[in-house]
């Protein structure tokens, strides 16, 4: 075979020098570095503004004519399949929507108009960082998305379990999905973000700081997907019969309230049981303990879009509910667990742009973007336009079109035109006027120069992230210091942790200096400049500096999940900690107490089988010692019996079973009898130094059932944390 021709490759770098004689054989591999180079496109045509996706004028809608955005976004959808680029570790059910009252003046949408009709749904719950392989507590976002199946066609509320998102434009999306994704040189660490390549990018774009506030929270680390909010983050529009539009924001509201897990607990879940959430979810609905929402609307009239201290359309802001309040309009209610994982979860394909006439969208430029890359992403990963077709994603209405064949065609269309306007076929099918139910788009006016920009009003980074951490209590403060210690000490580089400092100390100049000293840093004078990133090559740097801006509250008692719902033990897991020798009595009337009130009783002892109580029958041991941990439950109970209590003293996994409850301050309760094993504990240390503790209920207690319960629904107790920042 003839040796394969060579060719000479040159290039212009950034600094201006000319690169000659770089030959490379044909039929090796393009070896590529962008080391003082120009960025480009696939094409090689050099990119002037790789920040901003081309707009008509600042705030309004992204054209479709932006080939750069385009062709990013595209290639980016189709870098893995078949597994998900991103929210690829997901598990759902099927379930219901129902609407309290008509919500006409706002919306035509019939699924929201009618009380007496419950509108299938399916909901895929998520994380969005790791493989399908990865652990479910993982320090994330968690996706939220519902497809409800209306009677007008397919609805898709595409969203996430936190208000607001690290970027403003969708350009900037593969950028972020590539820095958070394990580095390409090891593929290490997986569903993780505490390594360089997340850090040096968030560094650099403080438009993320908001973002930053709740990841590095507790809201990232749920206790259960039945316990988490639901947003659809974007602003949106209701459009009524009269045509007239109002802006909207989307909120789930779990009726069980918004509860997290310790990050030491996340990291011990994710070693004794990966599939914490999905089991949690699945086994709820097997029991029917079937999880709730309740979907709230936060309104804005088209008159007011621009009467608050930050755009509408910028999704890294969210609206403070004391300045619009959510009204809670109808209820989910999830009472189906999947037949086939694969057939519908993985299969199922949401998409932003799936809308009923009545819900429209604005011109925020992430949501802009999502309209195009969602369908381009199911082609990737489904391999067929056809993927409307899988049961799991079919409209309950037969489909009409003159869309035809493809991979993996299932409808048979017997029609003899596929095309129209058509005379052979009738004309059919026909175009539905807006009165017959047809999609028609509101008709918002655009006067407006092509830009790749930003409007001045997003340059607020830092208010909302101020607001979001005056707004924690003082544990969950100590939490997101500690995260963000965690995460930022395995950043190797010391100039990506001092910028973070920088921009930490916009937030917070107390967060600032606590994360600071545990990495061994101080906090400059005045952060590093210029530190907006996302501007065009041409741009003007201070004038894309950020400006903050007064909120006009301080804090907001609903982004504090101390505020949550506290009032319910319903499918709580609760722990009761035997062996042989125990008193049968007690065991039995706590499990039926606690079994009354809704809560989950599961009987743990040194070895499976069964136990022998003092007196009475034998007791059915549901988990060995072995294989559970106390983090897997929300409460320990521990019944008497001299002779239980003398075996489990001497089992170093039963004395470490109740103190990581305490550590993790948990409802614990005990009969006088087990006192013994308690002084062996944490709690038993505890106790000698103060005479109560918290959420501790022992036998001695009057009411000792009832204050357990009551504890139970109090969910923590974090005043017993030990060593706060």
């Amino acid at each position: 075979m003839p040796k394969a021709t060579r060719k000479t490759v040159s290039g212009t770098g950034r600094a201006g020098n000319t690169k000659t004689d770089l030959k490379q054989d044909d039929l090796a591999p393009d070896i590529e570095t962008g080391a003082d180079e120009f960025m480009t496109t696939d094409q090689g045509l050099k990119i002037n503004d790789d920040q901003n996706s081309l707009k008509a004028g600042e705030r309004g809608a992204t054209l479709l004519e932006d080939f750069i955005l385009r062709e990013k976004i595209t290639h980016f959808d189709h870098e893995r399949i078949p597994e998900r680029i991103v929210h690829a570790r997901g598990t759902a059910a099927h379930g219901y929507f129902q609407v309290y009252k008509p919500m006409a003046q706002y919306t035509k949408a019939g699924f929201l108009n009618d009380p007496a009709r419950k509108t299938p749904v399916f909901v895929r719950f998520s994380t969005v960082a790791g493989s399908r392989g990865s652990t479910d507590l993982a320090r994330d976002v968690r996706g939220f998305s519902v497809k409800f199946y209306t009677e007008e066609g397919n609805y898709d509320l595409v969203g996430n379990n936190i208000p607001v998102f690290f970027i403003q434009d969708a350009i900037k999306f593969p950028d972020l999905i590539h820095a958070v994704k394990p580095e390409p040189n090891n593929e290490i660490p997986q569903a993780a973000s505490a390594h360089d390549t997340f850090w040096d990018f968030i560094s650099l774009m403080p438009e993320s700081m908001h973002m930053i506030m709740w990841v590095m929270s507790d809201r990232a680390i749920p206790r259960s997907l039945r316990m988490m909010e639901g947003f659809g983050v974007h602003t949106f529009r209701l459009i009524n019969e009269a045509g007239k539009s109002v802006f909207v924001k989307f909120h789930w509201k779990p009726l069980l309230g918004v509860h997290s897990v310790a990050w030491d607990e996340a990291t011990i879940i994710s070693g004794k049981d990966p599939d914490f959430h999905r089991r949690d979810l699945f086994d709820a609905i097997e029991s029917g303990a079937f999880p709730e929402w309740e979907l709230g609307i936060q309104v804005v009239e088209e008159k007011d879009e621009h009467k608050y201290p930050f755009d509408l359309l910028d999704p890294t802001k969210l609206i403070p509910e004391e300045l619009v309040p959510v009204q809670r309009i109808g209820k989910m209610v999830l009472n189906r667990n999947t037949d086939n994982f694969f057939a519908e979860t993985e299969q199922v394909a949401f998409h932003p742009g799936h809308l009923v006439p009545g819900i429209d969208f604005s011109n925020d430029p992430l949501l802009q973007g999502r309209l195009f890359s969602y369908t381009d992403t199911q082609l990737s990963r489904l391999g067929s336009p056809n993927f409307h077709e899988i049961p799991i994603n079919r409209s309950i209405n037969t489909v009409h079109n003159n869309q035809r064949d493809g991979h993996m065609r299932q409808q048979i269309n017997k029609d003899v035109t596929s095309y129209h306007p058509n005379s052979i076929g009738g004309g059919c099918p026909f175009q539905a006027k807006a009165a017959e139910g047809g999609f028609t788009s509101f008709m918002e006016r655009i006067d407006a120069r092509k830009v790749r920009a930003r409007s001045q009003s997003f340059f607020d980074h830092f208010s909302q992230a101020t607001l979001f951490y005056n707004s924690q209590s003082e544990a969950e403060k100590n939490h997101l210091t500690n995260a963000l210690r965690f995460e930022l000490g395995k950043v190797q580089r010391i100039e990506i942790r001092q910028r973070m400092i920088g921009l930490l100390s916009q937030v917070d100049k107390g967060l600032a200096t606590n994360v600071a000293d545990a990495l061994g840093l101080t906090v400059p004078k005045k952060p590093e400049q210029p530190l907006n990133h996302s501007i065009p090559a041409d741009g003007d740097a201070a004038k894309f500096q950020p400006k903050t801006k007064d909120q006009g509250i301080e804090s907001s008692a609903p982004l504090s999940m101390a505020n949550t719902v506290k009032d319910t033990i319903k499918s709580r897991k609760i722990a009761i900690l035997t062996a042989d020798g125990t008193d049968g009595s007690q065991v039995e009337k706590m499990k039926k107490i606690l079994t009354a009130a809704g809560a989950v009783v599961e009987v743990i002892a040194p070895k499976l089988g069964e136990v022998s109580p003092e007196k009475g029958v034998a007791i059915p041991v549901d988990k060995s010692l072995m294989t559970v941990s106390s983090v897997l439950y929300d409460a320990v109970y521990i019944p008497g019996g001299s002779k239980a209590i003398a075996t489990l003293v001497q089992k170093p996994d039963a004395v470490d079973f109740i103190s990581l409850a305490n550590k993790h301050c948990k409802p614990v309760a005990f009969e006088t009898d087990a006192d013994p094993l308690i002084q062996k504990t944490s709690i038993g240390d505890d106790l000698r130094a103060k005479k109560t503790l918290a959420g501790i209920i022992s036998g001695t207690q009057k009411d000792m059932s009832k204050d357990f319960i009551k504890a139970i629904a109090q969910h923590r107790f974090w005043e017993r944390e030990k060593s706060p920042v």
